[in-house]
């Protein structure tokens, strides 16, 4: 089995579902695209542009807030990738939602959508919304070299420093896209599981889910 035919099987067993929340909360939903470079699972991100209102010059997926058009969280997901980064919705496929709707340091309701998109696609990200788009290799999320954790009111926050060694340039990955990102590369790095069943690696409970990193330890997210 290859490596994406691997990961599509692991993260369909821990499908999330559509949101139950009150409309009062509003939704967001983003997109974490992967993609197969040289045998290896990569994901590619986002620096916010500087000139926005909230979380300027922050890595994130590229995503945003439910439009009164969108039919679902995924129809969200793509719409905002492809005005973000250029990435036409027909040319990602998409695996799943990511667990549950969670919510985020702004009381927006984000549900993370993963889908894969070709290795060749060369993103144009939008100047007045993204200022730079690059890769990560996922296994950077499974690995304790570049990771630091601290608390916060309600949740643990993870942190991880990139260099990218095309650029030279640095970025610190860190909150919910830290933790979107941990999960990911746990359903798809850490062990596997049959189709349809849920991955040994991830626990979720009525207050936030656990992780089993590589080296056997449990790393805890969204909760205290």
């Amino acid at each position: 089995m290859d490596i994406k035919q691997r990961a599509i099987d692991n993260l369909k067993g821990q499908v999330g579902s559509e949101s139950s929340e009150p409309p009062v909360r509003p939704k967001a939903s983003v997109l974490i695209p992967l993609f197969v470079k040289n045998g290896e699972l990569y994901v590619l991100l986002t620096l916010r542009s500087e000139q926005l209102r909230t979380n300027a010059g922050e890595v994130c997926f590229p995503g945003g807030k439910s439009d009164p058009q969108d039919t679902d969280e995924i129809h969200t997901a793509l719409r905002e990738a492809e005005e973000e980064i250029g990435i036409p919705p027909d040319q990602v496929e998409v695996v799943c939602r990511l667990l549950d709707p969670i919510v985020s340091k702004g009381g927006l309701l984000v549900t993370a959508v993963v889908g894969f998109i070709d290795g060749s696609f060369l993103p144009r990200p939008n100047p007045a919304e993204v200022s730079e788009v690059f890769a990560v290799p996922l296994n950077l999320f499974v690995q304790k070299k570049d990771h630091s954790m601290f608390g916060a009111p309600g949740m643990f926050l993870h942190s991880f420093q990139f260099l990218d060694s095309d650029s030279g340039r640095q970025y610190r990955i860190y909150g919910l896209t830290a933790a979107f990102a941990i999960i990911v590369a746990v359903l798809a790095l850490v062990s596997s599981c049959s189709p349809g069943e849920k991955h040994p690696g991830v626990t979720e409970h009525p207050g936030g889910t656990e992780v089993l990193w590589l080296d056997g330890s449990y790393l805890r997210l969204f909760f205290l």
